[in-house]
């Protein structure tokens, strides 16, 4: 999974590429909880994603979940591929900020 982290003043984003799924979810999971710890804004890049299951969707809106509680304005950034979108969509995921 590579993933590239980009911080700025208040901004976080987290931009990901090619296969998100179970055989990365370990790494997935501590970019987000450093993303989390750090606060402010955070946006997760799904522009390059091939394909997501539903362990990475779990991670996702489990981040969104946490982000919520800890004051942190968590979003998706797009445009995500279609296959992205209708993974998210399956796994009933339309609470998660997403921009466009």
């Amino acid at each position: 999974m590579p993933v590239s982290v980009v911080q700025t003043a208040g901004k976080g984003v987290i931009r990901l590429q090619g296969a998100i799924d179970i055989g990365c979810a370990a790494e997935l999971k501590g970019f987000l909880a450093e993303g989390l710890k750090r606060g402010g804004r955070l946006c997760i890049s799904l522009e390059d994603v091939t394909v997501v299951d539903v362990t990475a969707v779990q991670l996702l809106w489990a981040a969104a979940r946490e982000a919520k509680n800890s004051d942190v304005d968590f979003s998706l950034e797009g445009p995500a591929p279609e296959a992205v979108r209708a993974a998210l969509e399956i796994c009933g995921t339309g609470e998660l900020p997403v921009l466009a």
